[in-house]
Protein backbone atom coordinates (compact mmCIF):
# COMPACT_ATOMS: atom_id res chain seq x y z
CA UNK A 1 0.00 0.00 0.00
CA UNK A 2 2.82 2.39 0.87
CA UNK A 3 4.41 1.72 -2.51
CA UNK A 4 1.50 3.31 -4.36
CA UNK A 5 1.77 6.40 -2.16
CA UNK A 6 5.46 6.85 -2.95
CA UNK A 7 4.88 6.10 -6.64
CA UNK A 8 2.21 8.78 -6.72
CA UNK A 9 4.56 11.22 -4.96
CA UNK A 10 7.29 10.58 -7.53
CA UNK A 11 4.75 11.17 -10.30
CA UNK A 12 3.63 14.45 -8.76
CA UNK A 13 7.18 15.66 -8.23
CA UNK A 14 8.44 14.82 -11.71
CA UNK A 15 5.35 16.08 -13.52
CA UNK A 16 5.90 19.32 -11.65
CA UNK A 17 9.47 19.40 -13.02
CA UNK A 18 8.06 18.81 -16.48
CA UNK A 19 5.65 21.68 -15.95
CA UNK A 20 8.55 23.86 -14.81
CA UNK A 21 10.37 23.14 -18.09
CA UNK A 22 7.23 23.85 -20.13
CA UNK A 23 6.71 27.10 -18.24
CA UNK A 24 10.31 28.12 -18.92
CA UNK A 25 9.87 27.34 -22.62
CA UNK A 26 6.73 29.45 -22.84
CA UNK A 27 8.26 32.32 -20.90
CA UNK A 28 11.14 32.42 -23.42
CA UNK A 29 8.98 32.23 -26.54
CA UNK A 30 10.28 35.67 -27.60
CA UNK A 31 13.85 35.31 -26.35
CA UNK A 32 16.40 35.64 -29.18
CA UNK A 33 18.31 32.42 -29.86
CA UNK A 34 16.54 30.49 -27.08
CA UNK A 35 16.53 26.70 -27.45
CA UNK A 36 13.56 24.87 -25.95
CA UNK A 37 13.82 21.79 -23.73
CA UNK A 38 11.78 18.67 -23.20
CA UNK A 39 11.49 16.23 -20.29
CA UNK A 40 11.66 12.48 -20.76
CA UNK A 41 10.48 10.09 -18.02
CA UNK A 42 11.61 6.59 -17.10
CA UNK A 43 10.44 4.07 -14.52
CA UNK A 44 12.37 3.62 -11.29
CA UNK A 45 13.71 0.44 -9.73
CA UNK A 46 11.07 -2.31 -9.44
CA UNK A 47 10.65 -4.62 -6.43
CA UNK A 48 10.72 -8.26 -7.49
CA UNK A 49 8.13 -10.41 -5.73
CA UNK A 50 9.13 -13.58 -7.55
CA UNK A 51 11.58 -14.26 -10.28
CA UNK A 52 11.07 -15.95 -13.63
CA UNK A 53 11.25 -19.75 -13.95
CA UNK A 54 12.26 -21.73 -16.98
CA UNK A 55 9.98 -24.33 -18.64
CA UNK A 56 10.18 -27.88 -17.33
CA UNK A 57 9.14 -31.22 -18.75
CA UNK A 58 5.51 -31.07 -17.62
CA UNK A 59 5.00 -27.36 -16.93
CA UNK A 60 5.78 -24.16 -18.73
CA UNK A 61 7.91 -21.29 -17.54
CA UNK A 62 6.63 -18.39 -15.48
CA UNK A 63 7.31 -14.68 -15.80
CA UNK A 64 8.78 -12.52 -13.05
CA UNK A 65 6.48 -10.64 -10.73
CA UNK A 66 7.60 -7.09 -10.09
CA UNK A 67 6.05 -4.02 -8.56
CA UNK A 68 7.33 -0.65 -9.79
CA UNK A 69 8.37 1.96 -7.29
CA UNK A 70 7.46 5.01 -9.34
CA UNK A 71 9.08 7.13 -12.02
CA UNK A 72 11.92 9.61 -12.39
CA UNK A 73 13.39 12.09 -14.88
CA UNK A 74 15.30 10.30 -17.64
CA UNK A 75 16.58 13.44 -19.37
CA UNK A 76 15.95 17.11 -19.94
CA UNK A 77 16.94 17.44 -23.57
CA UNK A 78 17.89 20.67 -25.34
CA UNK A 79 16.24 20.94 -28.75
CA UNK A 80 18.88 22.67 -30.88
CA UNK A 81 16.97 22.90 -34.16
CA UNK A 82 16.82 26.17 -36.08
CA UNK A 83 14.57 28.99 -34.89
CA UNK A 84 12.83 31.28 -37.35
CA UNK A 85 14.75 34.29 -38.69
CA UNK A 86 13.33 37.76 -38.12
CA UNK A 87 14.48 40.89 -39.95
CA UNK A 88 15.53 43.88 -37.86
CA UNK A 89 17.38 46.12 -40.32
CA UNK A 90 20.13 46.83 -37.77
CA UNK A 91 23.55 46.08 -39.23
CA UNK A 92 25.04 44.79 -35.94
CA UNK A 93 22.24 42.22 -35.53
CA UNK A 94 23.39 38.86 -36.88
CA UNK A 95 21.76 35.45 -37.11
CA UNK A 96 23.14 32.00 -37.91
CA UNK A 97 21.31 29.85 -40.42
CA UNK A 98 22.64 26.35 -39.89
CA UNK A 99 25.15 24.93 -37.44
CA UNK A 100 27.31 26.90 -35.04
CA UNK A 101 27.40 29.46 -32.23
CA UNK A 102 28.78 32.95 -31.83
CA UNK A 103 31.73 33.15 -29.44
CA UNK A 104 31.74 35.68 -26.59
CA UNK A 105 34.65 36.52 -24.33
CA UNK A 106 34.80 37.47 -20.66
CA UNK A 107 38.50 37.75 -19.98
CA UNK A 108 39.92 34.28 -20.66
CA UNK A 109 36.49 32.68 -20.36
CA UNK A 110 34.58 31.70 -23.51
CA UNK A 111 30.79 31.55 -23.79
CA UNK A 112 28.68 30.54 -26.77
CA UNK A 113 25.35 31.86 -27.98
CA UNK A 114 22.87 31.80 -30.85
CA UNK A 115 21.57 35.26 -29.97
CA UNK A 116 23.27 37.83 -32.20
CA UNK A 117 21.77 41.08 -30.88
CA UNK A 118 25.14 42.85 -30.73
CA UNK A 119 26.17 46.50 -30.65
CA UNK A 120 29.28 48.69 -30.37
CA UNK A 121 30.47 50.10 -27.06
CA UNK A 122 32.28 53.39 -26.49
CA UNK A 123 35.68 51.90 -27.39
CA UNK A 124 34.39 50.34 -30.62
CA UNK A 125 34.26 46.76 -29.31
CA UNK A 126 31.46 44.60 -30.70
CA UNK A 127 29.61 43.43 -27.59
CA UNK A 128 26.40 42.02 -26.21
CA UNK A 129 24.99 45.30 -24.82
CA UNK A 130 23.06 43.49 -22.07
CA UNK A 131 26.15 42.18 -20.29
CA UNK A 132 29.19 43.68 -22.04
CA UNK A 133 30.56 40.32 -23.22
CA UNK A 134 32.84 40.92 -26.21
CA UNK A 135 32.22 39.19 -29.53
CA UNK A 136 35.19 37.09 -30.62
CA UNK A 137 36.73 36.86 -34.07
CA UNK A 138 39.71 37.99 -36.13
CA UNK A 139 40.73 41.62 -36.54
CA UNK A 140 42.29 42.68 -39.84
CA UNK A 141 46.06 42.65 -40.26
CA UNK A 142 48.24 44.66 -42.65
CA UNK A 143 50.68 42.96 -45.02
CA UNK A 144 53.98 44.32 -46.30
CA UNK A 145 52.28 46.19 -49.16
CA UNK A 146 49.81 47.97 -46.89
CA UNK A 147 46.83 45.81 -47.83
CA UNK A 148 44.49 44.64 -45.07
CA UNK A 149 43.57 40.97 -44.78
CA UNK A 150 41.88 38.54 -42.38
CA UNK A 151 43.94 35.61 -41.09
CA UNK A 152 41.33 33.13 -39.87
CA UNK A 153 44.05 30.64 -38.95
CA UNK A 154 45.24 32.84 -36.08
CA UNK A 155 43.88 32.97 -32.53
CA UNK A 156 40.54 34.69 -32.03
CA UNK A 157 40.22 37.83 -29.93
CA UNK A 158 37.94 40.75 -29.14
CA UNK A 159 36.54 42.32 -32.30
CA UNK A 160 37.14 46.07 -32.36
CA UNK A 161 35.80 48.39 -35.06
CA UNK A 162 38.07 51.44 -35.60
CA UNK A 163 35.40 54.12 -35.40
CA UNK A 164 36.22 57.28 -37.41
CA UNK A 165 39.47 55.68 -38.54
CA UNK A 166 41.50 57.26 -41.33
CA UNK A 167 42.41 55.36 -44.46
CA UNK A 168 45.68 56.94 -45.65
CA UNK A 169 46.15 57.95 -49.25
CA UNK A 170 47.55 55.33 -51.58
CA UNK A 171 49.52 55.97 -54.74
CA UNK A 172 48.35 54.30 -57.94
CA UNK A 173 50.52 51.34 -58.96
CA UNK A 174 48.53 49.95 -61.91
CA UNK A 175 45.78 50.75 -64.41
CA UNK A 176 43.74 48.01 -66.10
CA UNK A 177 42.43 48.45 -69.66
CA UNK A 178 39.53 46.64 -71.29
CA UNK A 179 37.34 46.54 -74.41
CA UNK A 180 37.82 47.44 -78.05
CA UNK A 181 39.63 49.50 -80.73
CA UNK A 182 37.63 49.86 -83.96
CA UNK A 183 39.34 47.75 -86.65
CA UNK A 184 37.65 49.28 -89.72
CA UNK A 185 39.18 52.78 -89.47
CA UNK A 186 41.89 54.01 -91.82
CA UNK A 187 45.43 54.35 -90.44
CA UNK A 188 46.70 57.80 -89.49
CA UNK A 189 49.33 58.87 -92.08
CA UNK A 190 52.89 58.35 -90.86
CA UNK A 191 53.87 61.91 -91.91
CA UNK A 192 50.95 63.57 -90.09
CA UNK A 193 51.90 66.36 -87.70
CA UNK A 194 51.00 66.23 -84.05
CA UNK A 195 48.13 68.65 -84.61
CA UNK A 196 46.79 66.69 -87.57
CA UNK A 197 47.05 63.42 -85.66
CA UNK A 198 45.24 64.91 -82.65
CA UNK A 199 42.38 66.12 -84.86
CA UNK A 200 42.02 62.67 -86.45
CA UNK A 201 42.00 60.99 -83.03
CA UNK A 202 39.46 63.36 -81.45
CA UNK A 203 37.27 64.23 -84.46
CA UNK A 204 33.69 64.89 -83.20
CA UNK A 205 32.37 62.93 -86.19
CA UNK A 206 32.85 59.32 -85.08
CA UNK A 207 32.77 58.13 -88.72
CA UNK A 208 35.96 60.14 -89.40
CA UNK A 209 37.72 59.36 -86.13
CA UNK A 210 40.87 57.23 -86.55
CA UNK A 211 41.74 56.78 -82.94
CA UNK A 212 40.58 56.89 -79.36
CA UNK A 213 41.40 58.70 -76.11
CA UNK A 214 40.82 57.17 -72.72
CA UNK A 215 41.47 58.86 -69.39
CA UNK A 216 41.44 58.00 -65.72
CA UNK A 217 42.40 59.76 -62.49
CA UNK A 218 45.47 58.37 -60.76
CA UNK A 219 46.84 59.30 -57.34
CA UNK A 220 50.19 60.20 -55.86
CA UNK A 221 51.43 59.42 -52.34
CA UNK A 222 49.65 62.48 -50.91
CA UNK A 223 46.32 61.52 -52.44
CA UNK A 224 46.42 64.21 -55.14
CA UNK A 225 44.70 63.18 -58.34
CA UNK A 226 46.37 63.47 -61.74
CA UNK A 227 44.60 62.88 -65.03
CA UNK A 228 46.25 60.11 -67.04
CA UNK A 229 45.38 60.16 -70.76
CA UNK A 230 46.24 57.49 -73.31
CA UNK A 231 45.93 58.49 -77.00
CA UNK A 232 45.59 55.52 -79.37
CA UNK A 233 45.56 55.64 -83.17
CA UNK A 234 45.74 53.10 -85.96
CA UNK A 235 49.21 53.24 -87.52
CA UNK A 236 49.04 50.23 -89.90
CA UNK A 237 47.05 47.08 -90.57
CA UNK A 238 46.58 45.33 -87.20
CA UNK A 239 48.93 47.89 -85.63
CA UNK A 240 48.11 50.69 -83.21
CA UNK A 241 50.30 53.31 -81.56
CA UNK A 242 49.72 54.94 -78.18
CA UNK A 243 51.15 57.95 -76.39
CA UNK A 244 50.64 58.94 -72.79
CA UNK A 245 50.22 62.22 -70.92
CA UNK A 246 49.63 63.09 -67.26
CA UNK A 247 48.84 66.39 -65.61
CA UNK A 248 51.72 67.83 -63.54
CA UNK A 249 54.06 65.02 -64.63
CA UNK A 250 57.66 65.79 -65.62
CA UNK A 251 60.17 63.61 -67.49
CA UNK A 252 57.43 61.15 -68.44
CA UNK A 253 58.67 57.95 -70.07
CA UNK A 254 56.74 54.84 -71.13
CA UNK A 255 58.30 51.47 -71.88
CA UNK A 256 57.58 47.75 -72.03
CA UNK A 257 57.99 45.65 -68.89
CA UNK A 258 60.03 42.55 -69.67
CA UNK A 259 59.20 39.06 -68.37
CA UNK A 260 60.95 39.83 -65.08
CA UNK A 261 59.53 43.33 -64.73
CA UNK A 262 62.72 45.03 -65.98
CA UNK A 263 62.65 48.36 -67.86
CA UNK A 264 65.21 48.45 -70.68
CA UNK A 265 64.04 51.35 -72.84
CA UNK A 266 66.26 54.41 -73.05
CA UNK A 267 64.87 57.50 -71.26
CA UNK A 268 62.72 59.75 -73.41
CA UNK A 269 60.48 57.13 -75.05
CA UNK A 270 56.86 58.24 -75.01
CA UNK A 271 55.12 55.77 -77.33
CA UNK A 272 53.94 52.17 -77.35
CA UNK A 273 52.82 49.96 -80.21
CA UNK A 274 50.13 47.24 -80.03
CA UNK A 275 49.99 44.30 -82.42
CA UNK A 276 46.77 42.37 -83.09
CA UNK A 277 46.01 39.09 -84.81
CA UNK A 278 43.51 39.07 -87.73
CA UNK A 279 40.84 37.77 -85.35
CA UNK A 280 41.18 40.81 -83.06
CA UNK A 281 43.31 39.46 -80.21
CA UNK A 282 46.19 41.49 -78.86
CA UNK A 283 49.44 39.67 -79.61
CA UNK A 284 52.30 42.04 -78.85
CA UNK A 285 53.37 45.22 -77.11
CA UNK A 286 56.53 47.10 -78.04
CA UNK A 287 58.43 50.31 -77.37
CA UNK A 288 61.41 51.79 -79.18
CA UNK A 289 63.71 48.87 -78.31
CA UNK A 290 61.77 45.90 -76.93
CA UNK A 291 58.92 43.63 -78.02
CA UNK A 292 56.78 41.59 -75.65
CA UNK A 293 54.64 38.89 -77.31
CA UNK A 294 53.76 36.43 -74.58
CA UNK A 295 52.21 36.45 -71.14
CA UNK A 296 51.10 39.70 -69.53
CA UNK A 297 51.42 42.64 -71.89
CA UNK A 298 52.28 45.38 -69.42
CA UNK A 299 53.99 48.73 -69.82
CA UNK A 300 55.49 51.08 -67.26
CA UNK A 301 55.03 54.83 -66.99
CA UNK A 302 57.88 56.56 -65.18
CA UNK A 303 57.52 60.22 -64.20
CA UNK A 304 58.41 62.86 -61.63
CA UNK A 305 56.11 65.24 -59.81
CA UNK A 306 57.07 68.81 -58.87
CA UNK A 307 58.89 68.93 -55.56
CA UNK A 308 59.33 65.14 -55.42
CA UNK A 309 62.84 64.02 -56.48
CA UNK A 310 62.12 60.30 -56.60
CA UNK A 311 60.53 59.00 -59.83
CA UNK A 312 57.09 57.37 -59.64
CA UNK A 313 55.84 54.40 -61.64
CA UNK A 314 52.42 53.30 -62.84
CA UNK A 315 51.91 50.01 -64.64
CA UNK A 316 49.59 49.86 -67.66
CA UNK A 317 47.99 46.42 -67.96
CA UNK A 318 46.71 45.84 -71.48
CA UNK A 319 45.81 42.15 -71.32
CA UNK A 320 47.37 38.76 -71.99
CA UNK A 321 48.88 37.86 -75.36
CA UNK A 322 46.49 35.87 -77.57
CA UNK A 323 43.41 36.56 -75.44
CA UNK A 324 40.47 38.96 -75.41
CA UNK A 325 40.64 39.85 -71.70
CA UNK A 326 42.29 43.22 -72.32
CA UNK A 327 42.45 45.49 -75.35
CA UNK A 328 40.97 44.00 -78.54
CA UNK A 329 40.55 45.03 -82.19
CA UNK A 330 37.12 44.21 -83.61
CA UNK A 331 34.83 46.04 -86.02
CA UNK A 332 32.67 47.27 -83.14
CA UNK A 333 32.79 50.89 -81.97
CA UNK A 334 35.48 52.20 -79.67
CA UNK A 335 34.88 51.07 -76.10
CA UNK A 336 38.42 50.90 -74.78
CA UNK A 337 38.59 52.22 -71.24
CA UNK A 338 40.88 52.37 -68.30
CA UNK A 339 38.47 50.53 -66.01
CA UNK A 340 40.40 50.20 -62.77
CA UNK A 341 43.25 51.71 -60.79
CA UNK A 342 44.30 50.98 -57.22
CA UNK A 343 45.05 54.46 -55.84
CA UNK A 344 42.88 56.73 -53.72
CA UNK A 345 42.92 59.83 -51.52
CA UNK A 346 42.73 59.85 -47.72
CA UNK A 347 39.30 59.05 -46.27
CA UNK A 348 37.41 58.51 -43.02
CA UNK A 349 35.36 55.43 -42.17
CA UNK A 350 31.70 56.39 -42.29
CA UNK A 351 29.96 53.02 -41.94
CA UNK A 352 30.50 49.28 -42.04
CA UNK A 353 28.69 46.19 -43.27
CA UNK A 354 28.69 42.48 -42.36
CA UNK A 355 28.39 39.93 -45.17
CA UNK A 356 27.26 36.30 -45.09
CA UNK A 357 30.79 35.10 -44.38
CA UNK A 358 30.91 37.22 -41.22
CA UNK A 359 33.43 39.68 -42.68
CA UNK A 360 33.03 43.22 -41.36
CA UNK A 361 33.92 45.70 -44.11
CA UNK A 362 34.55 49.39 -43.48
CA UNK A 363 33.19 51.92 -45.98
CA UNK A 364 35.35 55.05 -46.23
CA UNK A 365 34.54 58.50 -47.58
CA UNK A 366 37.09 58.08 -50.38
CA UNK A 367 35.10 55.17 -51.81
CA UNK A 368 37.45 52.49 -50.47
CA UNK A 369 36.12 49.36 -48.77
CA UNK A 370 38.51 47.62 -46.39
CA UNK A 371 38.08 44.43 -44.31
CA UNK A 372 38.08 45.31 -40.61
CA UNK A 373 37.35 42.02 -38.85
CA UNK A 374 35.56 38.69 -39.18
CA UNK A 375 33.15 36.97 -36.81
CA UNK A 376 34.28 33.56 -35.60
CA UNK A 377 31.94 30.64 -34.99
CA UNK A 378 32.13 27.58 -32.77
CA UNK A 379 30.61 24.13 -33.02
CA UNK A 380 30.65 21.02 -30.87
CA UNK A 381 30.51 17.27 -31.32
CA UNK A 382 27.46 17.24 -29.03
CA UNK A 383 25.80 20.69 -28.85
CA UNK A 384 23.00 19.24 -26.68
CA UNK A 385 25.65 18.58 -24.02
CA UNK A 386 26.35 22.30 -23.48
CA UNK A 387 25.41 23.82 -20.13
CA UNK A 388 23.12 26.83 -20.05
CA UNK A 389 24.89 29.70 -18.31
CA UNK A 390 22.09 32.27 -18.40
CA UNK A 391 21.78 35.43 -20.51
CA UNK A 392 21.27 33.30 -23.65
CA UNK A 393 24.74 31.77 -23.25
CA UNK A 394 26.14 28.25 -23.09
CA UNK A 395 29.41 26.91 -21.69
CA UNK A 396 31.35 23.73 -22.40
CA UNK A 397 30.56 20.59 -20.38
CA UNK A 398 32.25 17.21 -20.03
CA UNK A 399 29.92 15.77 -22.66
CA UNK A 400 29.73 18.59 -25.22
CA UNK A 401 33.24 18.21 -26.55
CA UNK A 402 35.70 21.05 -26.99
CA UNK A 403 34.79 24.06 -29.12
CA UNK A 404 35.78 23.77 -32.78
CA UNK A 405 36.48 27.32 -33.98
CA UNK A 406 35.86 28.17 -37.62
CA UNK A 407 34.28 30.65 -40.00
CA UNK A 408 30.91 30.96 -41.67
CA UNK A 409 30.14 28.63 -44.61
CA UNK A 410 33.35 26.63 -44.14
CA UNK A 411 33.59 23.09 -42.79
CA UNK A 412 29.92 22.62 -41.96
CA UNK A 413 29.39 25.96 -40.24
CA UNK A 414 26.20 27.85 -41.01
CA UNK A 415 25.71 31.14 -42.83
CA UNK A 416 25.68 34.50 -41.06
CA UNK A 417 22.89 36.92 -41.97
CA UNK A 418 23.31 40.57 -40.95
CA UNK A 419 20.22 42.62 -40.14
CA UNK A 420 18.44 39.51 -38.82
CA UNK A 421 18.00 37.74 -35.49
CA UNK A 422 17.16 34.11 -34.75
CA UNK A 423 13.97 33.78 -32.73
CA UNK A 424 13.23 31.15 -30.10
CA UNK A 425 12.47 27.68 -31.47
CA UNK A 426 9.61 27.21 -28.97
CA UNK A 427 6.47 25.81 -30.63
CA UNK A 428 3.56 27.19 -28.59
CA UNK A 429 1.04 24.67 -29.93
CA UNK A 430 3.31 21.83 -28.86
CA UNK A 431 3.93 23.43 -25.45
CA UNK A 432 0.21 23.93 -24.76
CA UNK A 433 -0.47 20.31 -25.72
CA UNK A 434 2.32 19.11 -23.43
CA UNK A 435 0.91 21.31 -20.69
CA UNK A 436 -2.47 19.58 -20.93
CA UNK A 437 -0.86 16.13 -20.93
CA UNK A 438 1.33 17.10 -17.96
CA UNK A 439 -1.64 18.44 -16.01
CA UNK A 440 -3.56 15.22 -16.62
CA UNK A 441 -0.56 13.18 -15.48
CA UNK A 442 -0.23 15.29 -12.35
CA UNK A 443 -3.97 14.94 -11.67
CA UNK A 444 -3.86 11.16 -12.14
CA UNK A 445 -0.94 10.81 -9.71
CA UNK A 446 -2.68 12.93 -7.12
CA UNK A 447 -5.73 10.64 -7.51
CA UNK A 448 -3.62 7.56 -6.84
CA UNK A 449 -2.37 9.17 -3.61
CA UNK A 450 -5.89 10.03 -2.35
CA UNK A 451 -7.16 6.56 -3.28
CA UNK A 452 -4.27 4.90 -1.43
CA UNK A 453 -5.01 7.14 1.54
CA UNK A 454 -8.65 6.06 1.53
CA UNK A 455 -7.61 2.42 1.41
CA UNK A 456 -5.32 2.92 4.39
CA UNK A 457 -8.17 4.64 6.21
CA UNK A 458 -10.40 1.64 5.57
CA UNK A 459 -7.67 -0.61 6.94
CA UNK A 460 -7.45 1.43 10.12
CA UNK A 461 -11.21 1.15 10.73
CA UNK A 462 -11.17 -2.67 10.63
CA UNK A 463 -10.62 -2.76 14.43
CA UNK A 464 -13.93 -1.08 15.12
Amino acid sequence: MMRSLYSGVSGLKNHQIRMDVIGNNISNVNTYGFKSERVSFQDMLSQTISGASEPKENVGGTNPKQVGLGMTIAAIDKLMHQGSIQTTGKNTDVAIQGEGFFVLGKGDKRLYTRAGNFDLDKAGFLVNPANGLKVQGWNAQIDNTGNKFINSASEIGDIQIPLYAKEPARATTFVNFRSNLKSSVEPVPQNASDDERYKLITDPDSSKRRGHVTSIGVYDDQGNQHLLKVFMWKSNENKWTASVSMTDAEQLTVDVLGPEGQNTTMPGNKRLEFGFSPDGKITSLSDSTDVLNRGNLNANISFRLPGVPEPKNVQLRLGDAGTVNGVTQFSSEYTTKAIEQDGYSMGYMESFTIDDSGTITGVFTNGVNQPLAKLSMANFANPEGLVKAGENNFIVSNNSGDALIGESKVGGFGTISAGFLEMSNVDLAEQFTDMIVTQRGFQANSKSITTSDQMLQELLTLKR
